[in-house]
């Protein structure tokens, strides 16, 4: 999942008046500059031009300026009220404005948005810069901590502690020479930032592999085959086929395509599609922004990157991350090198006694292994698991049973590309609660993955319920066929629902501790524990039901696949340590230390052996030089989180499964102690007060993979 920042961290949202010069220079109200007239005050995409955005945001930006400015200038003493609300409500239109531009430049990204985006971003970080070192502004924000922070309660003492610790991590304390010297680097950061993802969405897009005839793609599905084609279309038809590369290291098309050598080349394609000589090479992005961000943590007195983000977790060191995963790789490793083992044995036995497995070989002969000794490959299956049916008779159902949430689909309200859906949501007693957008098709102006966020976050304080929206890269089918899902898409479902959950679920007082703004290492659980769900067999019953029948999944198939999904589990375990493992060895380093784009190959292959998993057969996730989570998100120093947060999942399950897994009063308990309370509270109480579990219990983590007792 990605959690939009939208550059600096001023969150808030809804809209103001146009400033005279935007009005004059559009001749007309400038629609992001206005108040919404649609429910919730939803963007009203209709009315909104590209040609709309620049001007908002100069307008939304000096307008903070403006208010920041008065708070500074206001004679009265500094009080929670006219410093630290004020504060809040000063940004509160450019984050309205950045919420709706940033959806697009990510999911819709024309090449129109991405000059402007060029443009927006760094006007954005002179913005933050402005404010993180106004010394007046801080002495305020600091006068009402000294003064009111032990009488504050509630939300209101965890606004002012939020606040007050924000500006000291951006360096509000540091002298003069060193707050100018950090200006810098958030400008230079910014930059980078732009520049690698427009290489990584463009690398993505022609790294695509085509495919000359339908004979090259035997082994895939009719529907797999008609994608391909679909997609060479879609791409300027080179040829008659295309293989559109996903944004992870392994294709899922490689479990199936018997051409070895186009397997080869689809495999290549992907771990090679932003190095080598080619323009797409991102090194020197790479390198320059690890550097940097060492910079910066040197400049606040921490050893590296990784000390520095880490304190703001529930993990709060780095020796307390690389305990846990050491612990993981101990158990993780033996089993995966016996799979590994037991994958080549059975290639051989076809391919014959020298054959070695290579990476682009062990999904399909690992299907293959699953279909002989499990009974089961995906193409069995992929018939019952149509968009609509996982979204409405899964994931809103599980929804619905748990938390009594019921959904509306909008036809009226204007969304940004045709292929988006809106729903209504509804509590238990009928009162409206939410919007939910879903956009769940790939297309070239999209970037790779899937994400949640929102263009409006709720907020008791400014009367605004929140309007979320889930974003994810399936194969959109042909006109008149069921777009059809793999069971790894399927998952991927309910996993982003349920960080729209937390979204939609929100009941604080403030934008700024509502909904998902909690650590890295506690905002992925909710998402993961929505996962569960996915195989309650009342849930999947009501959801596996053929394309063209309408029927259930037979019994007997149900239990096939269900027992298969751990199968070779160890895989996807070691994919996603060593990708983990590469993010902290990046953020370890002092900035004296940082490798040159020409060693950052050879720095990434010691790495990962210095925690024993440099394995061919199970490469990282994500490579470093197309890891999006790290170098273009909020996740540097935090991927480690997927995993610590599986754990807390896993945990939160067990709770669930005991008291009942559908259970509407455990869903209520654990809405009321968990996802309707943001950031406001301890989060190791939060999960304590739901679980009883003074602390997480990691072994549920293995078990729950099929590589535990």
């Amino acid at each position: 999942m990605k959690l939009k920042n939208i550059v600096m961290t001023i969150a808030i949202s809804a809209a103001v008046g146009c400033v005279a010069s935007s009005c004059q220079q559009t001749q007309r109200e400038n629609p992001l500059l206005v108040k919404s007239q649609l429910p919730y005050g939803a963007p009203d995409f209709s009315k909104i031009k590209t040609s709309d955005y620049l001007p908002a945001f100069e307008s939304a930006i000096q307008e903070q300026r403006d208010k920041i400015a008065a708070i500074v200038g206001n004679a009265d003493s500094a009080t929670f009220e006219n410093t630290i609300l004020a504060y809040e409500e000063s940004g509160r239109t450019v984050d309205h404005v950045g919420r709706v531009f940033f959806a697009l430049t990510e999911a819709d990204k024309t090449p129109e948005l991405g000059e402007i985006e060029k443009k927006v971003k760094p006007m954005l970080t002179e913005l933050e810069n402005e404010i993180s070192f106004n010394d007046s502004l801080f002495e305020r924000i600091r006068q009402v901590y000294d003064r009111e922070h032990e009488t504050l309660k509630g939300e209101d003492q965890k606004l002012l502690e939020e606040t007050y610790k924000e500006f000291v991590r951006k360096g509000a304390l540091l002298p003069t020479e060193k707050k100018e010297r950090m200006k810098a680097i958030n400008l230079r950061i910014t930059d980078l930032q732009q520049q690698w993802g427009d290489k990584i969405l463009e690398a993505t897009n022609d790294a695509v592999v085509w495919v000359d005839s339908k004979e090259k793609l035997a082994g895939l599905s009719d529907a797999d085959i008609e994608q391909c084609k679909k997609d060479a279309e879609s791409r300027g038809g080179k040829a008659p086929y295309a293989i559109v590369i996903a944004n992870t290291t392994q294709q899922a098309l490689l479990a199936s395509l018997d051409n070895r050598d186009l397997r080869r080349q689809v495999y290549e394609a992907s771990v090679h599609r932003t190095d080598g000589t080619g323009k797409h090479n991102t090194y020197a992005i790479v390198c320059e922004i690890a550097k940097l961000r060492a910079e910066q943590a040197e400049l606040m007195g921490y050893p590296n990157y990784a000390a520095y983000s880490l304190e703001q977790t529930m993990a709060k060191t780095p020796d307390n991350v690389y305990r846990f995963l050491k612990s993981l790789i101990a158990q993780y490793k033996p089993k995966a090198d016996a799979e590994t083992k037991a994958i080549e044995a059975f290639a051989r036995q076809t391919a014959g006694a020298d054959f070695q497995l290579q990476p682009y070989d062990r999904f399909y002969y690992s299907a293959k292994m699953k279909s002989q000794s499990a009974g089961f490959n995906e193409d069995e299956v992929k018939a019952y698991f149509t968009v609509d049916s996982v979204l409405i008779n899964g994931v809103f159902y599980a929804a619905n049973r748990a938390y009594g949430l019921t959904f509306k689909q909008r036809t009226d309200i204007p969304t940004y590309h045709p292929d988006m859906k809106v729903f209504e949501v509804f509590d238990k007693d009928g009162k409206q609660k939410a919007l939910f957008y879903c956009d769940y098709f790939r297309r070239p102006t999209k970037r790779g993955g899937a994400w949640m966020d929102g263009f409006a976050k709720q907020s008791r304080h400014w009367e605004q319920l929140p309007i979320i929206f889930n974003v994810c890269n399936n194969a959109k089918a042909p006109e008149g066929k069921p777009s059809l899902l793999t069971w790894d898409e399927v998952t991927t479902l309910f996993h982003e629902f349920g960080h729209a959950l937390h979204g939609i679920l929100s009941d604080c007082n403030y934008n700024r501790l509502s909904g998902t703004s909690v650590a890295r290492d506690f905002v992925e659980m909710p998402s993961q524990f929505n996962e569960s769900f996915a195989t309650i067999p009342e849930v999947f019953d009501h959801y596996a039901r053929h394309c063209d029948t309408g029927e259930p999944m037979p019994a007997e198939l149900k239990e096939r696949m269900l027992k298969s999904i751990n199968f070779h589990s160890a895989y996807a375990l070691g994919e996603n340590l060593a990708a983990t493992c590469l993010d902290m060895a990046w953020h370890m380093l002092p900035s004296d230390k940082i490798p040159t784009p020409e060693q950052a190959e050879a720095f990434e292959a010691s790495a990962l052996q210095q925690v024993g998993l440099l394995d061919a057969q199970i490469p990282p996730r994500y490579r470093t030089s197309y890891f999006n989570h790290v170098w273009g998100s909020g996740y540097a120093a935090g991927y480690y989180s997927y995993l610590w947060t599986e754990v807390l999942a896993v945990n939160i399950a067990d709770v669930f499964a005991r008291r009942g897994a559908l259970d509407p009063a455990t869903g209520s308990d654990f809405c009321q102690k968990v996802l309707s309370r943001g950031n406001t509270g301890d989060l190791m109480q939060m999960f304590t007060d739901f679980t009883g579990m003074a602390q997480p219990d990691a072994s549920g983590l293995l078990k729950a993979r099929g590589l535990g007792q």
